[in-house]
């Protein structure tokens, strides 16, 4: 009944699980660096932790191999373009993406972390594990910068961002 899977069709297998969007940022010593994470989910109520999936070939993985503490940020549907911004190829270091766009620094991770999301994470790796072409970072959640349920969270499904 079923063929071999090409990656082709996983990727259109699982485009259609809608996921959330999260801005994940990291300093590294002067840089800020971050990306749109489409695989990041709980894991732990205690402690509370949570994963994010990076590929194993960018460099923020290998960032995220010497910086421990970082950022998630659980991006709110008027913050597309941001993701879209964090998503892009070549894209230029978060100080930049976040130019225009109200943000802090979290004082838990150093990290960039936008306003207006739906909650922000600041986390500390406690665990990486390698899984075929990315890296699972498993960390603890330090602290919750900010958490709000009055606004409606980014959905990514079928490559669309919902809002």
């Amino acid at each position: 009944m079923g063929h071999p899977l090409t990656p082709g069709d996983f990727t259109e297998a699982i485009a259609g699980f809608a996921t959330g969007v999260v801005a994940l940022t990291v300093r590294d010593g002067r840089d800020d660096l971050g990306t749109t994470v489409t695989a990041f989910m709980s894991v732990s109520q205690e402690p509370p932790m949570v994963l994010a999936g990076i590929a194993s070939s960018s460099y923020l993985a290998e960032v995220l191999t010497r910086q421990d503490r970082w950022a998630a940020t659980v991006l709110s549907a008027p913050q597309r373009a941001l993701a879209g911004r964090f998503a892009a190829e070549g894209r230029p270091g978060a100080r930049i993406l976040l130019g225009g766009e109200p943000h802090h620094r979290g004082e838990a991770s150093g990290a960039l972390i936008p306003e207006k999301g739906v909650a922000a994470l600041e986390c500390e790796t406690r665990q990486r594990v390698e899984a075929g072409d990315h890296t699972l970072f498993v960390a603890e959640v330090l602290t919750a910068d900010y958490a709000t349920r009055d606004r409606t969270p980014l959905i990514r499904v079928n490559r669309r961002y919902l809002d």
